[in-house]
């Protein structure tokens, strides 16, 4: 019998879960096992995958768990060095030559387990089954615009927190943009036509920020894009790859420019492919906002987990839009689960 143990998250700021109750229901329904971990932290309550029928293990207890148990958790493990012997399904960041990305395929070769990316896996034409993206943007775009806020009053960004929903952090935001003797801000979101800046430009327009939209037809040039620098906020929608033009480049941070606070929402400073080359690491939860420029001041949002920041509605959707492919669970071989092992064989060979 196919078993998938959902273990509690281990990161900082990490609420998020990717199933559901109702999604474990589904999965039991279909004749899989299912155990959940207890988490002091997860956003949906335990009580409910109890009343699923899953069946209920020790936080943080996965590393004994069944050998023929597939360990399902969202963010990275913790960097302890152990080998790693199971078979898990988490967002790995390993395969892009990220520095921490070796050490944990050499965990993985170590221990003989298998790592199947949420980020790689795919459809046949290469689309993900399932991703964060809307609401990453949302979160990204609404901590861009908190840096801006602190900016006009003028401060550097302070910390900031998990919200019990999109209302919430809604009428945060607004209650503070009204306190505000000063005009909003104008926002350029490249990217619009994805989920991650449809998430970011939704944002913005709910809180009456004037947005222009841009995408692969604006940005085919591959630049110079001085259209960035006319705007107040910047919010990159684009994950780094091979051809990715630069947007805003080192030169532009002694410049005359409008741009006062880039949301770097793919958040990739360690790739070689960063379209936005003017900040070297990702910026915290106690630390959203990185400065870069003073005169004229330039900071960086760039969480790393931004859609934490609504762990109940970015849960829900991912969750539903991953169910599908986790009652593929009983073949690994093949579909979703097969080209995801074959990825990671690609690092790591059997």
């Amino acid at each position: 019998m196919t078993h998938l143990w959902v273990r509690a998250e281990q990161r900082p700021n990490e609420d998020r879960v990717g199933l559901t109750p109702e999604g474990a229901k589904a999965l039991l329904d279909a004749g899989l096992r299912v155990t959940v971990e207890k988490s002091s932290v997860r956003a949906i309550p335990m009580q409910g995958y109890i009343d699923a029928g899953c069946e209920v293990a020790a936080e943080n207890s996965w590393p004994k768990a069944p050998a023929d148990a597939i360990i399902f958790g969202l963010k990275e493990l913790p960097e302890d060095g152990t080998p790693l012997p199971h078979r898990h399904i988490m967002f790995g960041h390993a395969f892009k030559g990220q520095h921490s990305g070796k050490a944990l395929l050499d965990r993985f070769q170590a221990g003989g387990g298998t790592l199947y990316d949420l980020e790689y896996l795919v459809e046949e034409n290469g689309r993900r089954v399932a991703a964060f993206g809307y609401w990453a943007g949302y979160a990204g775009a609404a901590v861009t615009l908190k840096t801006w806020m602190a900016q006009q009053r003028g401060e550097l960004c302070g910390p900031v927190g998990v919200y019990s929903g999109k209302d919430a952090l809604l009428a945060d935001l607004g209650a503070e943009l009204d306190a505000l003797d000063a005009e909003k801000p104008k926002a350029i979101v490249i990217g619009a036509l994805g989920r991650v800046g449809t998430g970011a430009a939704d944002l913005c327009e709910a809180m009456g920020v004037a947005v222009t939209k841009w995408d692969m037809a604006e940005t085919s040039s591959g630049g110079p894009f001085p259209e960035i620098l006319e705007h107040d906020l910047f919010l990159n929608c684009i994950f780094a790859r091979p051809g990715t033009p630069v947007f805003v480049p080192q030169d532009a941070l002694g410049t005359a420019r409008n741009l006062s606070a880039i949301g770097d929402v793919a958040c990739d400073p360690d790739s070689d492919y960063n379209p936005v080359p003017v900040y070297d690491r990702a910026t915290t939860w106690d630390a959203p906002a990185l400065r870069v420029a003073e005169d004229p001041v330039l900071d960086v949002m760039a969480i790393d987990n931004l859609p934490s920041m609504l762990p109940v509605e970015s849960s829900i959707d991912y969750a539903e839009q991953l169910l599908p492919s986790l009652l593929t669970l009983t073949d690994l071989k093949s579909g979703v689960w097969g080209r995801a092992e074959a990825t990671f064989r690609e690092f790591v060979p059997a």
